[in-house]
């Protein structure tokens, strides 16, 4: 940067000298023309500097960046992502085990019910497997289906 700051600067003595030296010949405005095309080119070397100045800046940015923080920076990625998964599987965890305390709770829960609840499934004593007929009453005129036994599905030590 102080190069270009002195660049700057020879641009502008340059440009002031060349225009108040008159050459043999000039015209009215020849002076200040020959002077900007001199100092013009000053000027060029200048932001040539200013930009070389800023590129250096940039590249020990960048080589901060990639190469001296990047072992930092992975670190620290590599405990937040492990954060994030012990989280997840804390929560996952914690979700399994309410779904199984609920499972136990209706499993082994109290028999009786709280007033005003829906009943889950029914009774036991309403479902009996070996007589189908007696579960629901018949719809026309309330006829029952006979009761059956044991010895209508087994036949009697009597040889029938």
């Amino acid at each position: 940067m102080r190069d270009a700051q002195q660049y700057g600067q020879i641009a502008d003595i340059v440009r002031r000298r060349l225009e108040q030296t008159p050459i043999d010949g000039d015209r009215w405005m020849a002076k200040k023309l020959r002077a900007w095309k001199v100092s013009r080119q000053v000027k060029a070397m200048q932001k040539a500097s200013e930009e070389a100045a800023s590129k250096a800046e940039a590249l020990y940015a960048t080589y901060v960046n990639e190469v001296l923080e990047l072992p930092q920076r992975r670190q620290l990625a590599a405990a937040r992502k492990a954060e994030r998964k012990q989280g997840r599987q804390a929560a996952a965890g914690a979700a399994v085990a309410k779904s199984l305390n609920k499972t136990v709770t209706a499993l082994t829960g109290p028999t009786e019910q709280v007033p005003g609840a829906v009943p889950q499934a029914r009774p036991a004593e309403f479902v009996t497997p070996d007589n189908p007929w007696n579960q629901w009453p018949m719809a026309a005129g309330g006829e029952q289906a006979p009761t059956r036994t044991i010895n209508d599905y087994f036949a009697n030590g009597d040889g029938r």
